[in-house]
């Protein structure tokens, strides 16, 4: 294992990214180290505590008390019905604007839902819908591509479901007039057929719901599909017939409550929760506990809502050049809202509106979100590093376009990976075998100035530029790497790629942990050898607990997804490999001297 120590990585990094990385803390207060070194060591354990805090409170977070009071978890509806708060309490709070009367000769009508059920049924080439007619709502979404589990590839996963748990619609409708005069989500439509089928021979697919109000105002809401695309275009057509001049908004929002995956890793965080774009903003997270200390009210020109899931993303995107006002809101301290409306467009009588938008509404494809709109691709969430982990990830999808396997890709990128920084490297491990080769004479100071500290340190400074040794120079070297490891793990992490993609052998799904815990074993097995490579604590309690090591993490690594597991592997057999020869050479060298 490496010898430098460098805690404060995130989690799962801290673990394993430069695997073995704890060892550099290997002394104690009364090993032979002069007076920097303590303080620097002191400084890391100090910076451990911080991130195992973090970790912690993570943790906490997700799995320590459930987000919602028992008493207030919504029971569940019939699918096609939407669950409602009462009145209109779930659409967006507007500031006023005048809105003209308009003069209705009879009391508002309930419109009936033509058909013999409430939702239309939408098939394409990637997704299957049903979009209720209480508002013409995607109240479901299923992946075709796509399933929940690699053992049941026929059970296509459910993006956007009508009822808990893991309820999440995607919701759109119109602001003005009169009380009912326009439709909100909440509005009853009319379609002209039950199902709909985006056919071998077609590219593209319409699906219309018409309202229409008896004081005139006639409302068109168009859905269109693409062959081979997950975005959906949304229109909404306003059809003055009153006499009258109408101020109208839309809005278009994504409703959702906390995420419930009995299949996801409790070892591993990823974010779930509302996120949007702007040009000045850039990407900012709007978590589930931000809509719940208050609401958002932000307005902006060329951005995006949407609602993030690991691997999955849906949005609403607003169309280009125009300012939209995006907002937040919390129902039943369950249900969680994030979403947009448009200013107030005024329509003369007898004259028409569309308000445009587009919905997408599936996997987080880095390549594919980029072409759709701007920083759309930053819903694959790779953190604060995302400026070295795209990079990463591209290299890692052309090197996947060569060999036409995810795990070979893996380890292909981690060899360019140790190439690169093989210099550096050299630089750590030649630091490391000469700290080894001068353990013994450090020993015999130790026992000749026995606690006196200043004297000690004294001496060690003398033999330090004596030898020409600089006892930092086996940790700046790896500190310079850790960004890119780290990069490289949120890569593995959250690309939808490798998500059930086979490896070889027994591991056919990269995104599991190691069914029979092979690639495990091998880490700390790998982990044991490295610790043989560098010298053995002095302190007798820290060279147990080092020896623990292999132990403890093998654990950790048993629950990981198969991927990173393999990429660690990879990375500690090359460093062994490369730390040997290099001491190797060391030692030889200094035999050579002596001789």
């Amino acid at each position: 294992m490496e010898r430098c120590g460098v805690p404060g990585l995130p989690y799962g990094a801290f673990f394993g990214v430069i695997p073995g990385t704890l060892v550099g803390m290997t002394r104690s207060r009364k090993s032979p180290t002069i007076f920097p070194m303590d303080n620097l060591r002191l400084l890391l354990f100090f910076a451990l505590a911080v991130v195992l805090l973090l970790i912690y409170q993570a943790w906490m977070n997700d799995y320590g008390t459930p987000a919602t009071p028992p008493e207030t978890i919504p029971q569940p509806v019939p699918a096609e019905k939407i669950p409602e708060s009462g009145g209109t309490s779930d659409s967006p709070e507007v500031p006023d604007a005048p809105m003209p009367t308009v003069v209705a000769a009879t009391p508002v009508p309930s419109v009936q839902a033509v058909g013999s059920e409430d939702f239309v049924r939408v098939e394409t080439d990637l997704l299957r819908l049903e979009i209720s007619r209480q508002g013409a709502t995607v109240v479901s979404a299923w992946l075709k591509d796509y399933a929940v589990t690699a053992e049941e590839p026929e059970t296509e996963f459910r993006l956007l479901k009508p009822s808990p748990p893991n309820m999440f619609i995607a919701q759109s409708g119109l602001l003005g007039g009169e009380e009912g005069q326009l439709p909100t989500h909440q509005a009853d439509f009319t379609s002209v057929g039950d199902s709909f089928v985006l056919g071998p021979d077609e590219d593209e697919l319409i699906v219309e719901f018409l309202r229409t109000h008896p004081s005139g105002v006639e409302v068109k809401k168009r859905y269109e599909f693409q062959r081979s695309s997950y975005v959906v275009r949304l229109t909404q057509a306003v059809i003055n017939n009153t006499g009258s001049p109408l101020t109208v908004r839309s809005y278009e929002q994504l409703q959702r409550t906390e995420l419930v995956d009995p299949n996801a890793s409790r070892f591993i965080y990823t974010y779930t929760g509302g996120v949007y774009y702007s040009p000045e903003d850039k990407y900012t997270k709007e978590s589930f506990s931000d809509m719940q200390d208050g609401k958002l009210q932000r307005v902006v020109s060329d951005g995006w809502i949407a609602m993030i899931q690991h691997y999955f993303v849906a949005a609403w995107i607003a169309p280009g050049s125009t300012l939209e006002t995006f907002y937040t809101n919390v129902l039943d301290r369950s249900r969680y809202i994030i979403g947009k409306y448009s200013e107030p467009v005024t329509l003369p009588p007898g004259t028409t509106h569309n308000f445009e938008n587009r919905l997408f509404a599936g996997p987080k494809l880095q390549d594919t979100l980029a072409s759709i709109a701007p920083g759309l691709e930053l819903a694959v969430d790779y953190g604060w590093l995302t400026i070295l982990a795209q990079p990463i990830y591209w290299l890692l999808s052309k090197i996947h376009a060569v060999v036409d396997n995810w795990g070979w890709a893996i380890i292909i990128l981690t060899i360019l990976i140790k190439v690169a920084f093989y210099k550096l490297s050299e630089t750590s491990y030649k630091s490391m075998a000469n700290m080894r080769k001068m353990t013994p004479r450090m020993q015999a100071l130790k026992d000749r100035y026995g606690d006196d500290k200043q004297r000690l340190n004294q001496a060690m400074m003398e033999l330090y530029k004596k030898e020409k040794i600089n006892p930092l120079g086996g940790c700046l070297p790896i500190l310079v790497q850790i960004p890119v490891f780290i990069a490289l793990y949120w890569v593995l992490l959250e690309s939808v790629e490798l998500r059930h993609a086979p490896f070889a052998l027994w591991i056919n799904n990269l995104s599991d942990p190691d069914p029979y815990f092979v690639l495990p074993l091998i880490m700390g097995v790998s982990m044991f050898i490295q610790q043989k490579l560098n010298p053995t604590p002095p302190d007798p309690i820290q060279a147990k607990v080092m020896m623990s090591l292999p132990f403890v993490f093998t654990i950790f690594f048993a629950f990981f997804p198969a991927g990173l597991v393999l990429y660690w592997v990879v990375n500690n057999i090359l460093s062994i490999a490369q730390q040997w020869h290099i001491t190797r050479n060391v030692e030889k060298a200094a035999t050579k001297a002596r001789t």
